[in-house]
């Protein structure tokens, strides 16, 4: 199934109204008889009660059909229990989309379809010259350097397209979103509009012209601005039905451009399309040193050209196979309680589909598989496969011109090729985040496996935030401290090729330097940002400072957690300068009792709980040595536990132990009464202030 018009037939025959006429119970005098049975049982007393079925001895023990002993098969061939698939349907039926819904969205997208193609046109203008924008409408992207070359005009797109999860059947609720494609014509475009970021500034405009003109309509109940993916060089337009289906839908518009106008080979992960001259507002340096290449700016462009596509390889491969779409839904709500796939960065539906894809392409997943076998054999190829280290691809293609896995690992955390071989899925994706999904993939496979009776409501039922799931918990702000960070670490280059966005540009980084001083001591470290809410569309855009707080979980080794010291390399070797370089002034030479004299840090704790708070210690240090983020910016959540014991004792100093006779003497034993009264006050504390930092997502 390739992709459908918007104003076409976008589900099945949708061009047309399907009409379900109710069928007749009787006619003549049976119909009557039929509804005097059931006047009959209306006035019965025990109207609402179940009532018990009476069976013949014959009926009660008969043998069972084919279809009950195929379905019996297929429950022990396919799941645990009849429990786990009982479970599991019903959860499916919960987050489908129903049949009446859909109609009420299709005629939604037709009346979009007309209204968009409808939106005046525009003269040319120079792309600096925006004055023609109404007053109540603002660009939604930072214009951040303003001075561009170009010109823009407005033309009604060339093609409207209905992409995404919706006509593949695998969008769940609670939240339904369509992903409209919007061809702009070619007569918008120009030959160099992918240098220095003019694709992007006339898309945006392109938004801006449809936000006017749209918001004007009473069809919609509400027309704002969002991000793609939560990156800001990619905006998009919300559109919401008006009245009581505002709730219903939410269509994003994406514009594109036709998928044959920039060169493929312009946009590799080895090629800059952003000047420095241009970026930095300086002058060419003019010593012949080549600029530095801008691997994510060039994957966002190649991602607009690739929609088509990505649906056609989807709908190939998910089209006929029930079992793939329910795995699908279901990997979507592992991903979604446990936050996964929120903002930029985030491990998104669109990857678990296109993995699906991959696996099904290799073998691995069979089209007549069920819905709970798919999600399995996910999980399975996540907590086994490390993307960072060996990347795969869709590409079956052996042509030379294709830039090899190798130049993508240089270029990206994360490695997932799309059927061209030319764009990474995961390009947006941090070492961090996959490393994230492969350790809940390892736990929720550990799950399935001990076919525990609590294993479906742990793994798809149970909400699991960042505050339940490590350890330990920091929160950055304000953000506008990663601006002096990117200064300090000097990433000119990251920010020349994330437009700006010192948070993704310092993200990286950062997690590198506290993973490494962390060091044995840490098991995972894991990054949240939230998404960036939407806005109005006569607002700007909101600033990267406005996009709430960076948090970091550390999940700890219960082994070297306590140790206060970090050795170091003897003295007199190589590595020594890196040691002080990194540790800064806490480094010191000590002289240890086997005669060896090395650097060493030595932290200060003197009762136990204060040496499992010594992650904090290492991590304020490192971030203020190196980044320039001071203390008062670092809110550090650990040690809850140790508050808690520690009230504890001091409250059970008197009742902990009783006096007892023993042998005519007087001997002093623990009081278990009391001890165990101190473990239930601990246990309700604790979950007191874990509900207190959490919130719950029900399906």
């Amino acid at each position: 199934m390739g992709p459908a018009p918007a104003g076409g037939q976008l589900r099945g025959a949708v061009g047309e109204p399907e009409v379900m006429e109710p069928a007749l119970e009787g006619t003549g005098k049976e119909g009557k008889k039929a509804s005097s049975r059931k006047r009959t049982v209306t006035r019965s007393p025990a109207e609402g009660l179940l009532q018990p079925v009476k069976l013949s001895r014959a009926e009660l023990y008969k043998e069972p059909t084919n279809e009950e002993l195929n379905h019996l098969r297929e429950t022990e061939i396919l799941f645990h229990s009849s429990l786990l698939r009982l479970q599991v349907e019903e959860l499916l039926k919960e987050v489908r989309l129903s049949e009446k819904k859909k109609d009420r969205i299709d005629a939604f997208l037709r009346e979009i379809n007309q209204r968009v193609m409808r939106v005046p046109s525009i003269p040319e203008v120079e792309l600096t010259d925006q004055a023609w924008l109404p007053a109540g409408v603002r660009v939604p992207l930072h214009q951040v350097p303003y001075t561009v070359k170009g010109c823009f005009r407005f033309l009604p797109p060339a093609q409207v397209t209905v992409v995404g999860s919706y006509l593949l059947g695998t969008c769940i609720r609670p939240d339904i979103n369509v992903d409209v494609a919007l061809t702009m014509p070619r007569e918008i475009l120009q030959d160099k509009d992918g240098l220095n970021q003019r694709y992007f500034r006339k898309r945006a405009l392109y938004l801006a012209h449809l936000a006017h003109h749209l918001a004007q309509d009473p069809l919609f109940g509400s027309v704002r601005f969002s991000y793609s993916s939560g990156c800001h060089l990619k905006p998009l337009l919300l559109l919401r039905p008006n009245g009581k289906d505002e709730s219903l839908v939410t269509v994003r518009l994406h514009p594109c451009p036709p998928p044959d106008f920039f060169r493929p080979c312009r946009l590799l992960p080895t090629k800059n399309n952003v000047r420095s001259a241009w970026y930095r507002g300086q002058s060419s340096p003019g010593d012949g040193s080549p600029e530095p290449p801008t691997p994510h700016y060039n994957t966002w462009v190649l991602q607009d050209i690739a929609l088509e596509s990505h649906l056609k390889l989807l709908s190939a491969m998910l089209g006929s196979a029930p079992g793939l779409k329910d795995g699908v839904a279901l990997l979507k709500v592992w991903l979604r309680q446990r936050e996964l796939d929120k903002g930029l960065g985030g491990f998104t539906g669109f990857h678990v589909s296109m993995l699906v894809a991959f696996l099904v392409s290799t073998r691995k997943i069979h089209t007549t598989m069920s819905g709970y076998q798919v999600l399995r054999s996910v999980l399975q190829f996540l907590a086994t496969t490390d993307l960072t280290v060996n990347g795969i691809s869709l590409c079956l293609s052996s042509d030379p011109s294709l830039p090899a896995l190798a130049d993508f690992h240089q270029a990206f955390p994360v490695v997932f090729l799309d059927s061209l071989g030319r764009l990474n899925l995961c390009a947006d994706v941090t070492a961090s985040t996959y490393h994230q999904v492969q350790h809940e993939a390892r736990l929720s496979m550990a799950l399935l496996d001990s076919k525990a009776d609590d294993g479906f409501q742990l793994l798809l039922m149970t909400p699991k935030p960042m505050i339940r799931a490590f350890d330990h918990v920091l929160h950055l702000r304000p953000l506008s401290r990663l601006q002096a960070a990117c200064h300090r670490l000097k990433l000119w280059p990251e920010l020349q090729d994330n437009g700006g966005d010192y948070v993704s540009a310092a993200l990286g980084p950062l997690t590198t330097l506290l993973e490494q001083g962390l060091g044995a001591r840490l098991h995972l470290l894991a990054h949240s940002r939230p998404p960036v809410p939407e806005w109005d569309i006569s607002q700007d855009p909101p600033k990267h400072k406005d996009s709430g707080t960076l948090s970091l979980g550390f999940l700890l080794r219960p082994e070297g957690l306590t140790s206060v010291l970090e050795l170091g390399p003897e003295a007199d070797q190589p590595k020594a300068a890196d040691f002080r370089h990194f540790w800064g002034s806490r480094s010191e030479l000590r002289r240890f009792q086997d005669g060896a004299i090395r650097e060493a840090v030595v932290w200060e704790a003197a009762s136990m709980s204060q040496k499992r708070l010594i992650p904090h210690q290492v991590v304020t240090h490192l971030l203020a040595l190196h980044a320039d983020i001071p203390e008062t910016c670092v809110h550090y959540v650990g040690g809850l536990v140790d508050v808690l014991i520690q009230g504890l004792k001091e409250a059970s100093s008197a009742k902990g132990h009783m006096v007892v006779s023993q042998g005519g003497k007087l001997v002093m034993v623990p009081n278990v009464e009391a001890i165990l009264e101190d473990f239930a006050v601990l246990g309700e504390g604790l979950v007191r202030a874990v509900e207190a930092r959490s919130e719950r997502w029900t399906v």
